[in-house]
């Protein structure tokens, strides 16, 4: 026992409902939260990192979504907007992501009630709980959080709230190109050559890829719109030439598209095959990377396929691996996660791409989502921990069901109804006829 458990406490729990809740990130999810709890009249603070709200989907905001704009807008944000006179975008058509942003996301954080609310420029770099780090017990559910801030000109600050909403999603946390998941050996000498995930190929990021050969690296759907797009680039451009490595022996999530609802999804596995087959990508497959050095004016990616130590020389290297959460800032949080993929351990069978060959997801709402630590939550693409295939549309469904725990209606919390497209995008197994019969 020590000093500081024998000092009386003011009650914390009557504080606790004087204080706002904070939203990490002002992204779709971010702000679909924000809707929901501006709504049930509670008070909070979207805290941002990036200068302009969904910084992160501005960084590929050229990439058109697989989902069209019926997928893509929370109900209750969208009330909000049409209050003011908003009008929703054709139903059946896919934005891209910087056309999402311009027409849905910006607009819902101009809405003064969540404008208000918004710190742009502020990381989050540690949350916590006031004076207890997380191996304290005595008192933690009724004690207020604490959220590290730190702003671009350097300004640390601690915000308390009664609760916390993690919507800050994973873009900024990519896996790295070694296949052990370890940072990449040899990294550091070839990072000029280095590209992330979805690279403006035919706009800004043009020069960087024309007329010379680009090495992209992933399975996913990220690493298929890049390979595209450079395709396209090889059509005007002479002198550029693409290349696919990939762990497994297929790139299934991608080529096995089936019977999938959402039509864009399902074109492109097959425009990446026909590439393929046509000579205009060459895949190389089973190809684990274990380090990288630069040959000359190329950079060497060296690697074990079939059994042996090989070599591949290229030009410039596009990181499309996927993502994983950045668990750093949740130290002091009492989590309990997934041992294969990061996310909510009740969540995570539901999304395991080792056993769920689906890009659909049942329901799911604040049970699935809860932690130990009462009144965290984790939502959106985080919540997904490294699995891959999440729509806006679950994020949405889950940030309305945390707002509903938050607000003590226990009935709208539990009542979980989701629709989502179905879809033919398996991640292991048998692909042969639809995964999602």
């Amino acid at each position: 026992m020590t000093l500081l458990d024998l000092t009386p406490r003011v009650r914390e729990d009557a504080r606790l409902a004087t204080l706002p809740a904070v939203v990490i990130g002002a992204g779709p999810i971010g702000l679909a939260a924000a809707a929901h709890l501006q709504r049930r009249g509670i008070d909070f603070v979207i805290l941002e990192a990036g200068d302009r709200v969904a910084d992160s989907v501005r960084s590929w905001g050229h990439t058109r979504l697989f989902s069209p704009w019926r997928h893509l807008v929370d109900p209750v944000a969208r009330e909000l907007l049409e209050t003011r006179g908003w009008q929703h975008p054709a139903p059946e058509v896919a934005p891209t992501g910087g056309e999402l942003v311009e027409a849905y996301v910006a607009p819902l954080a101009e809405v003064p009630e969540i404008g208000a609310r918004l710190r742009l420029g502020t990381e989050v770099v540690a949350v916590s709980r006031e004076g207890m780090d997380r191996t304290r017990s005595r008192g933690r559910a009724s004690t207020p959080f604490v959220i590290r801030t730190r702003t671009a000109g350097g300004d640390i600050d601690e915000i308390p709230a009664r609760a916390v909403i993690d919507a800050s999603g994973t873009y900024r946390s990519p896996n790295p190109l070694s296949s052990n998941g370890l940072d990449l050996l040899g990294l550091a000498e070839i990072s000029d050559r280095v590209a992330p995930a979805l690279p403006d190929v035919l706009g800004a990021d043009r020069p960087r890829f024309a007329g010379r050969h680009t090495s992209v690296v992933g399975a996913g759907h990220s690493a298929a719109n890049t390979l595209l797009a450079l395709v396209a680039l090889a059509r005007e451009e002479p002198g550029t030439r693409v290349s696919w490595l990939i762990r497994g022996s297929a790139a299934v999530r991608v080529t096995s598209s089936g019977d999938d609802e959402l039509a864009d999804r399902a074109r492109l596995g097959g425009r990446v095959d026909r590439a393929v087959s046509d000579g205009l990508i060459e895949m190389v497959d089973g190809f684990e990377i274990i380090r990288a050095h630069r040959a000359g004016d190329q950079v060497s990616l060296v690697g074990h396929r079939r059994g042996e130590v090989v070599s591949h020389a290229t030009d410039v290297v596009v990181n499309a691996t996927g993502f994983r959460p950045d668990l750093d800032m949740l130290r002091e949080i009492r989590l309990e996660l997934d041992d294969i993929v990061e996310a909510p351990r009740r969540l995570a069978p539901l999304i395991d791409p080792n056993v769920h060959t689906c890009g659909t997801v049942e329901p799911h709402g604040y049970r699935e989502l809860a932690h130990p630590e009462s009144g965290f939550f984790i939502v959106g693409m985080k919540s997904y921990g490294r699995a891959p295939t999440f729509l806006l549309a679950t994020g949405y469904e889950q940030v309305r069901s945390v707002a509903a725990w938050l607000d003590g209606d226990m009935s709208a919390a539990s009542t979980v109804q989701l629709s989502l497209p179905a879809t033919g995008v398996c991640s292991t197994g048998d692909a042969s006829g639809g995964c999602c019969a």
